[in-house]
């Protein structure tokens, strides 16, 4: 199988190429990736010399480019090409718009145009909004409340492609996965950022109380899912992703300190995320019972191999930027307030 994956340079998605490389030793792949700030070639250097791992620097958005790539004859596209981190997306609206909508509606014209036989779009629960509620769950009916620029610009993204399916019958098919973590995350997400900064004794900043909850997923799960979609999942289908393993921002944090011995007084409280979603769990009966995909790593196991890999690995992390986006917020709220 010839496959293209978009953002494979980026965490999820060099996360997958290289699964799929060890699995599938009949697959090959083109990996387009613009190498964004997080998309970064490091995270696919030990790939150089494989056959069949193909890089290509460029943008989803270039259609010209997406063409001719495409006209080689895929039989798969993976799209993980995606601005990802909700703190930017504040700051740079457009960018979210143009790579996540413009960037998805570009591949999926390319797969209409060149005769692909299946389409992954890589989407995200926070299509659905925030959950006010404890014990309620997001099924693949759930209706979409964006409520923020990146998942607004996903909402765009999905819609396109249901049009795409409906319209030209693309046979696209999306996953909708849980916080993701592990190995290879650019350090602005929350468990890349605890860990990084716990290794340094730097704060580590919550927004607000740090009570908002979150559902997190170890990356092999969440790769081992994609395939299962690959080989199984129906045509125009949405297939949800979720752990069952919930918590509270500031209870993940506790657990990175306790893991690395470091203390409590580490954590720092930072202004608040305009519109902030309380929570996004996932009812993941869907793909259980359609696939027969489970989950693989609980999350003690999941936590403690990716806080190896980070101390394993210092030398690709540790010349990073750290962003604090909270002064933006502060800036965003007071301008909320005057409207």
């Amino acid at each position: 199988m010839k496959i293209l994956i978009t953002g494979g340079a980026g965490f999820v998605g060099s996360n997958f190429v290289h699964y799929v490389l060890k699995k599938h030793t009949d697959w090959s792949i083109v990996n387009l990736d613009k190498l964004n700030y997080a998309g970064r070639l490091e995270n696919v250097a030990d790939l150089k010399d494989n056959p069949r791992h193909h890089f290509i620097k460029g943008d989803i958005t270039n259609a010209r480019l997406v063409n001719s790539i495409l006209k080689e004859k895929f039989n798969l596209i993976v799209n993980f090409g995606a601005e990802t981190h909700v703190d930017r997306s504040f700051i740079y609206p457009s960018i979210f718009a143009k790579s996540n909508a413009l960037g998805t509606q570009t591949l999926l014209e390319g797969a209409r145009k060149y005769g692909i036989d299946k389409f992954i779009h890589i989407s995200t629960p926070e299509v659905y909004g925030g959950i006010a509620s404890v014990g309620q769950k997001f099924t693949e009916q759930s209706p979409f409340k964006p409520t923020n620029p990146y998942s607004a610009s996903k909402a765009a993204a999905d819609i396109f492609c249901l049009a795409y399916f409906h319209t030209y019958g693309v046979p696209v098919s999306f996953t909708r996965f849980a916080n993701v973590y592990g190995p290879r995350q650019y350090p602005e997400k929350l468990v890349p950022v605890s860990i990084t900064r716990a290794l340094q004794d730097k704060p580590i900043p919550l927004f607000g109380s740090g009570q908002f909850r979150r559902n997190w997923i170890y990356i092999d799960d969440v790769c081992h899912a994609i395939d299962m979609i690959i080989q199984k999942g129906r045509p125009g289908e949405a297939y949800n992703i979720g752990s069952g393993y919930e918590m509270t921002n500031l209870d993940l944090v506790h657990q990175v300190l306790d893991i690395l011995q470091k203390p409590n007084s580490l954590i720092t409280y930072a202004p608040d995320r305009p519109s902030h979603d309380y929570q996004y769990p996932l009812d993941s009966a869907k793909i259980t019972s359609e696939l027969g995909w489970k989950l693989e790593y609980p999350f003690d196991l999941g936590i403690r191999k990716t806080v190896e890999w980070y101390k394993k690995n210092q030398t690709w992390w540790e010349n990073i930027r750290f962003v604090d986006y909270g002064k933006y917020y502060k800036k965003i709220l007071a301008e909320k307030g005057k409207n």
